[in-house]
């Protein structure tokens, strides 16, 4: 029961009851926050007292915002628990399916649909007609309830309710795509290494009257390759291309998880480089920046003429040191198809990988029957679907087995009969 009323007294058990719900719902958001930090706070608001609002918001602050990032964040859930309750049952109607006909009076900013998100995450919430002028009568009765996520894990982007994406964009949001390193022709000084290190033995031999002791070994280097991604955003990949930018966001911010770095691409009938946009920690305010950079949303697709534009400006840059190309389109080209092919080709000979994630492989009966499709197929290393959790999951065993192609050799198999 979350109450928007008088707060509760430090002695009343629904003072801990709130203060614990309110962190359950900061760690939905993606605040790190654990069971130490809500004691902390619980004896925190029993100490200082909460007479001014402000006291009590800036007291919950200091317990549990730990980085800049989160500021916002924890601003809007406090907004929606505490002090706000019209715009709880704002933020409800954008999201519940069953009361989508409310008007909305203006869009969610950003972090403020993802507070709302975490505090009614898996909720059946009934909204009051209306609440009290002063905003402190509203009681709000949520019962949690846990979907399926193995059912999840395979249904269509496409089909998804607003419920069930904004899980699946948590569940996306924890994918770890593995890389190895590759072994650099580089060596460095190493006890366990197999190469003799002769400089390094006759150096320490000088310093013992030119007796060689022991040798030296030294072992190669490992650098990490770059993650460079290539994500469709015309009409028919809308429904993907949103999910895909999730995933794209959380790989770019994973720390430890072994690419140099992350370079992503949106492309429609023009080519666009988001990967500053991409940074940002908070998811809403990157995909924000990134929609309002791509112009080309959900238009048309010249993927040969955006390839010729990634090719020319960008390949040189980003595709060194080994990178491995995520392309994410469905192949409906309207460019000429021989300048397609070339294109493709030219990316395959950068790239120490393409792999190609199709959302029109879910179709049990998919045929390379498009022309921009037959150009492409054979300029890629694996041929992959794309067009639920399960298949961006999948993505690990194209990464870490360099044998794996996919459905490629079915579809060219395919071809060569036809």
């Amino acid at each position: 029961m979350v109450q928007f009323a008088d707060l509760p007294v430090p002695a009343d058990g629904k003072f801990v009851a709130n203060i614990t719900h309110f962190a359950r719902a900061l760690r939905k958001a993606g605040l790190p926050v654990g069971t130490g930090r809500v004691m902390d706070a619980i004896r925190a608001v029993q100490v200082a007292g909460f007479t001014d609002k402000r006291d009590f918001f800036w007291t919950l602050h200091a317990c549990f915002v730990s980085r800049p990032e989160h500021r916002l964040v924890f601003a809007q859930v406090f907004r929606l628990y505490w002090r706000d309750p019209q715009y709880l049952e704002h933020m409800m109607a954008l999201m519940l399916p069953a009361i989508r006909g409310v008007q909305q009076e203006r869009p969610a900013e950003a972090a403020e649909k993802r507070a709302a998100e975490a505090l009614l995450d898996g909720a059946e919430a009934e909204v009051p007609e209306q609440a009290e002028e002063d905003g402190t009568g509203i009681e709000v009765d949520a019962s949690l309830t846990y979907s399926g996520q193995e059912v999840l894990k395979s249904l269509d982007f496409e089909q998804m309710s607003t419920a069930e994406m904004a899980e699946a964009k948590r569940m996306i949001a924890r994918i770890a795509l593995p890389v190895k390193p590759l072994a650099s022709r580089r060596t460095a000084p190493s006890a366990r290494g197999r190469i003799a290190d002769w400089r390094g033995t006759m150096r320490k031999a000088m310093r013992s009257g030119g007796e060689i002791r022991a040798l030296s070994m030294q072992q190669r280097r490992i650098r990490w390759p770059n993650l460079v991604a290539l994500c469709d955003i015309s009409g028919s990949m809308s429904a993907y291309s949103r999910a895909v930018l999730h995933f794209l966001h959380a790989a770019s911010n994973a720390r430890g998880a072994g690419w140099a770095q992350v370079h992503s691409f949106t492309f429609g009938t023009r080519l666009t480089n988001i990967t500053r946009h991409l940074k940002q920690r908070d998811v809403d305010a990157a995909l924000a920046a990134a929609g309002a950079e791509a112009q080309d949303w959900e238009g048309g697709t010249r993927i040969g003429e955006c390839l010729h534009a990634f090719n020319r400006d960008w390949s040189r840059r980003v595709l060194g040191q080994g990178a491995v190309v995520l392309l994410i389109t469905d192949g409906l080209d309207r460019d000429a198809p021989e300048r397609l092919s070339a294109e493709m080709q030219r990316l395959q000979l950068s790239a120490k990988k393409v792999i190609w994630l199709n959302p029109l492989l879910r179709w049990d009966g998919f045929a390379p029957k498009a022309r921009g499709i037959r150009e492409m197929l054979p300029n890629v290393d694996s041929f992959r679907a794309g067009h639920n959790i399960a298949s961006l999951e999948a993505l690990a065993d194209a990464l870490t087995r360099p044998d794996d192609m996919g459905e490629k050799a079915r579809l060219m198999a395919m071809m060569g009969e036809a």
